[in-house]
């Protein structure tokens, strides 16, 4: 099927079903998504995040010599 005729018959499904078939890609294609906010999210997952304000008031830990 190409995408030409995949977004025809996507038009023509009923709003319910065309909300649960945009929920699924969004849930399972992220190639939209960049790489790099990928990774973010890992490291917030990861618990590798500081608070903004911590992070702008207060020495990178490498700079407190």
């Amino acid at each position: 099927m190409s995408a030409t005729e995949f977004i025809e018959q996507f038009k023509a499904l009923p709003p319910n079903e065309r909300t649960q078939v945009a929920k699924f890609i969004v849930e399972h294609e992220d190639s939209w998504v960049p790489e790099s906010f990928r990774e973010g999210m890992k490291d917030a997952e990861a618990g590798r995040f500081v608070d903004l304000d911590t992070a702008l008031s207060e020495p990178y830990p490498d700079d407190r010599k």
